[in-house]
């Protein structure tokens, strides 16, 4: 007879050991529905210790950027390959919808009201991930939009890439930064400006 897979094995004698995945999935579905990250009861949810988790998914905070960072690459790329067929430079219209997509889901939205100043040092300094690979994502899309005549620009993409990041973060974290409301539209309207063909 043929040795059992694991899954079989798990599937007929009922071993289901959580994994770091599980950890990072029910993470995305708290931060989804508003819910804040809390390690300790994550860790009793999955029935694992707390030095177990912290040992797949390290800190609070890098597990938080993690999930965001999912979210933020799955948003991004839907809304690119709507973005697709549209004249024009893509890039400004891309970063508004993803803007408005981030203040519409009520979980993000509600970790962006109460957290804001939390949530804009963890999403925009280096140290924590997330910003290397938003500009690195936003420069592949800058790229793609020069390559096809959408966008003319003299300056280096990688500049570009930050400068455009740099003005959404602006207009996202209004709220801790000048205490007004976010303005999704706002970014759009700048980088439509400055990203031109």
């Amino acid at each position: 007879m043929p040795s059992r897979t694991p899954l079989q094995i798990q599937l007929a004698d009922g071993d289901r050991r959580p994994t770091a995945l599980d950890a990072f999935r029910l993470a995305r579905a708290d931060f989804l529905a508003g819910r804040r990250l809390d390690i300790q009861a994550l860790a009793q949810r999955l029935g694992v210790n707390r030095v177990t988790l912290h040992r797949w998914v390290g800190t609070r905070e890098q597990l938080l950027v993690e999930v965001i960072w999912s979210l933020t690459e799955q948003t991004l790329e839907e809304e690119w390959v709507r973005l697709r067929s549209r004249p024009g430079p893509r890039v400004p219209e891309l970063v508004g919808r993803f803007l408005h997509a981030c203040w519409s889901q009520p979980g993000a939205r509600r970790h962006l009201e109460q957290d804001n100043d939390m949530m804009m040092r963890l999403l925009t300094l280096t140290t924590h991930g997330f910003q290397p690979r938003l500009i690195a994502l936003l420069r592949g899309k800058l790229a793609d939009d020069i390559a096809t005549g959408r966008i003319t620009t003299p300056l280096p993409l990688d500049e570009l890439a930050y400068a455009t990041l740099r003005i959404a973060e602006s207009f996202h974290y209004r709220p801790t930064i000048t205490g007004e409301p976010a303005d999704p539209d706002g970014a759009t309207r700048v980088l439509g400006a400055l990203l031109r063909p």
